[in-house]
């Protein structure tokens, strides 16, 4: 016999019934027995059996004959199976009534709250336990101030009774008046009569005593149902129901894929164990939610006021907690603070922000393609999903991360995008030894690579030819009477063409020798560039203070922070406090032999009006090479020569230059370093020479300076000498 699963009813044993065997009493021959249809278990027994479920007991304290079957013995279980729908029903009423009963005590202790002057104690305790004496200060003379309000309140009500009670017999007698007068018009105009008037009065009067208690009644029914309504929906907002009587979810999916309410925002909120955010609720501190959830892009969005000793940095450090009560991982929860004391949260839906960026937009129509620099090129799409165009005009970039989270991807599409814009020269320096931008090369004015001190040397002296290059471009908009460059003046005049300088692995330019130098040209440039079209970007894949100075983060528009193992180097790109106001890019991981993890997401500053995550784009290298050709067809169509770049040389002699400069008598040696930097303006070691440094070096190479006069002159004789000695040092060595 099939018995059905004995874990979804409660046993509860019925009385041993004897089965007939063939032959026996009770069964009728050519019949068969049939279960009863209200038996749901049961089991053959023997006669052992039976005694030891105590069913002689049972008869003999009923004072029943006891029978002793002589065959097997069938045991009933009647068993009580609990229908869902019932179970179902159950918990709503019981939700139902526990919202209904927190609702009417949260009122109850918010009007004792208010007696009481809850909202002064509670702000006083929380800016005493702060250290703010004068915020204490403050608060505690309101305290004495609304308490002096309430006394004089109270004071005056015998007043305002009498005052009332005074209106009301006014108003009385006037209506009796007024009644009077009408019934005397009404006589003497013999439109009725005075007894009349007063009758239909009167008549009225019977008319709403007798309608009263139904209107009452009506009244009464439907103010109940309001009330319980509304003490239902506040204690929905103050309850924490337990586990077994949560509402299930239904149909396929993440119970948080739809629009929460605000209680379960709480509850989430509630659960990081912030003392100061649990002591407000408990003390009826009521969260004011400014923005409720709404659907934003992906996801949802809530904004709320936070009561005191709860400032959004605490919310921001149990962020994986946060997610782990909304049902999501980190990265799909964002806590920010885009005003003091307000929370905005955004929570993606589940699996909204994995799987790959939709393609880049220009690679749908590349042969048709063509892009503007005043106007910006797309660079990614916002958890949203909408598309950022990354600007470039009066930009400049700063990009950090792990290695492998996909850096020189946001940089590589922008570069791209600058590509098809026909006017754009672009010079990029990669102080290592990669391809990331070999497909690029014959679009590109300069390609420079190299992990050594020459590629560091050349980037210096591109960069102080670009500072140059400001006054030649602000001669430029002087002549055109103009304020800034635009996409007609460059078209008009080559001087003002669009310039990109990409500077990848800028740590090794900033930490070198010329590290002062190089952050000193750096941020002059950056600080006075916007207007002439010259847009710089850097790269990092150890952001800090020092590989990424302050000057540069302070003056940069566009910051993008990639997976990063720490808040110092998330603020070191995305500027201090930000990770602190939830700005961070510390829970994205790279990428790694498990799985692409968060490549090519980022936390972006400047791309959009607030700082929010980044997803850029991704054009692999054959897409690349098409996009070269197609940006090599735009300037051959529009007859744009290409910009010649000038590399400085590698090494220069500092004797040959000095005799280069100097003619036939002696000069002092303060003149020199200017002579040196306009002959060679490219050259690093030139740009920050002085006079005593100089004369350190000409006499580490064989030329004494003598202090004449204390002007200490260069005799180019001297410096000719030392050619000679050096040129016949070097042929002894060729003979050995």
């Amino acid at each position: 016999m099939s018995t059905p699963d004995r874990s979804d009813h409660q046993h509860q044993p019925g009385p041993l019934v004897p089965v007939p065997g063939p032959g026996q009493p009770g069964q009728r021959p050519g019949t068969e027995l049939e279960p009863a249809p209200q038996v749901l278990d049961a089991e053959l027994v023997d006669d052992e059996d039976t005694r030891r479920a105590g069913g002689e007991d049972y008869a003999r304290r009923r004072s029943l004959p006891v029978v002793r079957p002589t065959g097997p013995i069938l045991r009933v279980v009647a068993t009580a199976a609990t229908s869902p729908r019932a179970t179902a029903a159950a918990k709503a009423t019981a939700r139902t009534g526990m919202s209904i009963g927190a609702g009417f005590a949260s009122w109850a202790y918010r009007a004792y709250d208010g007696a009481t002057h809850g909202v002064y104690k509670r702000t006083i305790r929380a800016t005493e336990a702060a250290g703010d004496r004068d915020a204490l200060a403050l608060w505690t003379q309101r305290l004495e101030t609304a308490r002096d309000l309430r006394h004089q309140r109270r004071k005056d009500l015998p007043k305002l009774a009498v005052i009332w009670g005074l209106v009301g017999g006014i108003a009385v007698v006037g209506l009796v008046v007024v009644l009077t007068l009408a019934g005397l018009v009404a006589q003497v105009s013999a439109a009725g009569s005075f007894t009349g008037v007063w009758h239909s009065v009167f008549s009225a009067i019977r008319w709403l005593v007798a309608v009263a208690p139904v209107v009452f009644t009506v009244v009464l029914v439907v103010g109940a149902v309001v009330l319980v309504g509304a003490a239902w929906r506040e204690g929905r907002a103050r309850v924490e129901l337990p586990p077994w009587l949560s509402e299930p979810t239904t149909g396929d999916g993440d119970v948080m894929d739809g629009l929460p309410d605000e209680g379960t925002i709480i509850n989430a909120l509630r659960n990081l164990n912030i003392p100061g955010f649990n002591r407000a609720l408990k003390q009826g501190w009521r969260i004011r939610f400014r923005q409720p959830p709404t659907l934003d892009g992906k996801g949802w969005r809530i904004q709320l006021d936070l009561p005191p000793a709860c400032p959004v940095e605490e919310i921001v450090k149990r962020k994986t907690m946060l997610a782990h009560n909304l049902l999501r991982f980190p990265i799909e929860v964002w806590p920010t603070e885009p005003q003091p004391s307000v929370l905005d949260l955004w929570v993606a839906k589940s699996g909204a922000l994995s799987g790959p960026v939709d393609p880049w937009p220009l690679l749908a129509d590349l042969d048709n393609a063509s892009t503007d620099y005043f106007t910006g090129v797309p660079a990614g799409v916002t958890i949203k999903g909408d598309v950022v165009r990354g600007r470039l005009s009066e930009c400049n970039y700063v990009v950090g991360g792990m290695m492998g989270s996909g850096k020189s991807t946001l940089v590589i599409t922008l570069v791209l995008g600058a590509m098809l814009d026909p006017l754009v020269d672009i010079d990029v320096v990669v102080m290592a030894e990669n391809a990331d931008y070999d497909p690029m090369k014959p679009r590109l004015r300069t390609l420079v690579t190299g992990a050594g001190e020459d590629t560091v040397d050349i980037c210096l002296a591109m960069l102080y030819g670009l500072y140059e290059d400001l006054s030649v471009r602000g001669q430029a908009l002087r002549e055109h009477d103009e304020r800034a460059a635009t996409r007609e003046l460059s078209q008009l005049d080559e001087r003002l063409r669009p310039r990109i300088m990409v500077i990848d692995e800028c740590q090794n330019l900033f930490l070198g020798e010329h590290g002062k130098e190089a952050i000193e040209v750096t941020s002059k440039l950056m600080s006075t560039a916007r207007k002439y079209a010259i847009t710089l970007m850097f790269l990092t894949p150890e952001p800090s203070k020092d590989a990424l100075p302050r000057k540069l983060i302070t003056i940069a528009s566009n910051k993008a922070c990639f997976a990063i193992g720490d808040q110092h180097g998330n603020d070191a790109v995305l500027g201090t406090g930000s990770y602190k106001s939830g700005i961070s890019a510390v829970g994205l991981t790279p990428k790694t032999d498990e799985g692409p993890g968060d490549v090519g997401t980022c936390m972006a500053r400047g791309f959009t009006a607030r700082p929010g995550l980044l997803r850029s784009f991704y054009a692999p290298q054959r897409d690349a090479h098409r996009v070269t050709q197609r940006a090599m067809q735009l300037r051959a169509e529009h007859g744009i020569r290409a910009t010649v770049a000038i590399v400085p040389q590698q090494e220069r002699d500092l004797l040959e230059d000095v005799e280069e400069v100097l003619d036939t008598d002696p000069v002092p040696i303060a003149e020199l370093p200017p002579l040196l930097r306009n002959l060679a303006p490219q050259w690093p070691a030139y740009k920050g020479l002085t006079g005593v440094e100089l004369r350190t070096q000409l006499a580490d190479l064989g030329v004494k300076v003598p202090a004449t006069g204390n002007r200490w002159p260069v005799d180019p004789v001297a410096v000719r000498e030392a050619l000679a000695r050096r040129s016949t040092t070097d042929l002894d060595d060729d003979r050995e």
